[in-house]
C-alpha cells in the first residue's frame, strides 16, 4: 500500500508539472468533459507511440497542418486561447494529463482493494508467519 501511495503522489506532482507548463506557455487546459480527451481514453493506447499518432492526428484534424503534416515556426508558437487552434505541446500535454487521470483513478482503485486485503488478510509479515506456521504444521 505504501509503495502504491508513492506511485500515486508521483503521478499527483507529474500532473501538476504539466498543468504549470500549459499555464507558463499560456495553452489552453482541457476541461475534463472535452471529447478530445475522452477520445483519447476511449483509444486505450498501450504504447507511447499510439498516443504520439494520437496527438499527431488530433493536430491535423484542427487545421493547423496545411502543409502535408509540417508546421512552421510560427504555429508551433501560436498562443491557444478558446478562439484559437490548439497547438502540438498543448495536445500533447493535455493527452499526457488525460491519461494521467485514467493512471491515478486505476492507483485509486488499488489502493482500494489493498486496504481491503489488509483488513482481512493482515499485512506481508503477518500472512508471511501463517505460511511458516502453516509448513511447519503448528496451529
Amino acid at each position: 500500500m505504501k509503495l502504491t501511495g508513492v506511485a500515486r503522489a508521483s503521478l499527483e506532482e507529474l500532473k501538476r508539472d504539466y498543468e504549470d507548463f500549459l499555464r507558463h506557455k499560456r495553452l489552453t487546459l482541457w476541461p475534463r468533459e472535452d471529447p478530445r480527451r475522452q477520445s483519447l481514453i476511449d483509444l486505450r493506447p498501450k504504447t507511447a507511440d499510439e498516443v504520439a499518432q494520437w496527438v499527431k492526428k488530433i493536430y491535423q484534424n484542427s487545421g493547423q497542418s496545411g502543409h502535408g503534416g509540417q508546421t512552421n515556426e510560427h504555429e508551433h508558437s501560436t498562443l491557444s486561447t478558446p478562439s484559437t487552434l490548439p497547438t502540438y505541446p498543448e495536445i500533447a500535454a493535455n493527452a499526457a494529463l488525460a491519461l494521467i487521470a485514467v493512471a491515478t483513478a486505476l492507483l485509486d482503485r488499488q489502493l482500494e482493494a489493498q486496504a481491503k486485503a489488509f483488513e482481512t488478510e493482515g499485512g506481508f509479515t503477518e500472512r508471511l508467519y501463517r505460511q511458516r506456521q502453516k509448513k511447519r504444521g503448528e496451529p
